[in-house]
């Protein structure tokens, strides 16, 4: 049995820790916030322990899971790995890409496991149709949303770009050798606006979108590539693969030639693919891979090294947006 504690029981650490009563493995031992009633609120909620200090729970623990907020990750994983601990550390990693590899280091050092909360690597819509996305030549993604005041804390592209980073990271299996993108912040000093062309080696290029001051919410990636265009949809669950047709060959020149009642959809092999038949949610698979990877010594689908590239990415749009903005603030003084 792991024992498990969770750091900061927030909008997200409390989800957490109530998963990890219900994963089979798993043993939450407790819980610690530095906002004292909270913790108690939650430890009472979910029947479970609220500890006096962080050291405290580090104590009782094999393995902890910091759901804090971004800014605080890099103390209170480097104090957890100093204490021999395995952890899981919501995404960012970090806030800083030095403070990232400083925590790869000392895994390394000790042996031990680090995992970073990238959830849409185990979204049901992703893990349905993963096998057919095979060298992508350009990918797009949008992800908006309405203000939220959870996240401010750091610009648009560590809160909610960084998940379509890590993805499509996850997919093109080459070196970025380009970036440019451009930002703006509405409600915040920082960045609420983003978009990011990400250029690849292999040829390949993302374009990447998020906004946290939309009047709606959307979820949309797509994916084009030699045998296919295949678009997802994380909020309703669905994703929709377009391939050529196996009568492609003898449709097509007849089509060209003006062929009367051939349907140039008939060019098409269309497919779409609903992921509610996967009964479990992201946040429990995640966690769930997690404890696997404990018991079983091995290595986590999103590990240190995973978090730390998509970091690495979005540290660069982020100085790329800031300098931009400085240079234009200049000019326009």
């Amino acid at each position: 049995m792991i024992k498990i504690g969770v750091v900061g029981v927030g909008h997200l650490g409390q989800h957490h820790a109530q998963k990890f009563q219900n994963i089979d493995g798993a043993e939450l031992v407790g819980i610690y916030d530095i906002n004292e009633q909270r913790a108690k609120e939650i430890a009472k909620k979910l029947n479970t322990r609220s500890f006096n200090s962080y050291e405290e729970l580090l104590t009782a623990c094999d393995a902890i899971d910091i759901s804090a907020t971004t800014t605080a990750h890099y103390e209170l994983a480097k104090t957890a790995l100093l204490a021999g601990k395995h952890i899981f550390v919501e995404k960012p990693i970090t806030s800083e890409l030095a403070q990232a590899n400083d925590l790869l280091k000392l895994a390394s050092e000790r042996n031990l496991i680090i995992q970073a909360g990238h959830i849409e690597r185990f979204n049901p819509v992703i893990l349905k149709i993963e096998n057919e996305i095979n060298n992508p030549l350009f990918i797009e993604s949008q992800r908006i949303s309405t203000f939220q005041p959870r996240g401010t804390d750091v610009p648009v592209v560590l809160d909610l770009m960084i998940h379509d980073i890590d993805l499509i990271l996850s997919f093109v299996h080459s070196p970025v050798t380009d970036i440019k993108a451009s930002g703006v912040g509405i409600f915040t000093s920082t960045i609420d606006i983003a978009n990011a062309r990400i250029e690849f080696a292999n040829g390949a290029v993302a374009n990447v979108t998020s906004s946290r001051v939309s009047t709606k919410q959307e979820r949309k990636l797509r994916f084009f590539q030699n045998d296919a265009y295949i678009r997802m949809d994380f909020l309703a669950k669905n994703v929709r693969v377009i391939k050529k047709s196996s009568d492609i060959n003898s449709l097509l020149p007849q089509i060209l030639m003006g062929a009367p009642n051939i349907n140039p959809e008939q060019l098409l092999d269309i497919k779409s693919y609903d992921a509610d038949d996967i009964n479990k949610d992201a946040l429990t698979l995640e966690l769930e891979s997690f404890i696997d990877c404990l018991k079983n010594n091995k290595k986590p689908v999103v590990d240190g090294e995973a978090g730390t590239r998509a970091l690495e990415i979005a540290t660069k749009i982020i100085n790329q947006i800031q300098t931009q903005n400085t240079r234009i603030n200049l000019l326009h003084r």
